[in-house]
């Protein structure tokens, strides 16, 4: 049997942009993506921490990863299987 490859991780950097721009982004972001794709996120806007983890509640997707680093948000966002 023969594991599927996986796609490498897809880097979105929204540094510089403010609330709604990087919810909208990984909205958009996730749309294009195929299902177990991996996004890995990064952004300064602070309303990200609460916007971010709301977007992937309603899109049904998961944040395997979040992190902040001084004033960088990190999210690693998977997008759910079909």
């Amino acid at each position: 049997m023969t594991m599927p490859t996986l796609a490498s991780p897809t880097p979105l950097d929204l540094r510089g942009l403010k609330c709604p721009l990087p919810a909208l982004r990984v909205r958009k972001a996730l749309g294009t993506a195929r299902p177990g794709d991996l996004l890995v996120v990064t952004c300064t806007d602070p309303m990200a921490a609460i916007d971010i983890p709301s977007l992937m509640r309603e899109a049904g997707a998961s944040i395997e990863h979040s992190a902040a680093e001084g004033e960088l948000l990190v999210f690693h966002i998977r997008k759910a299987a079909a």
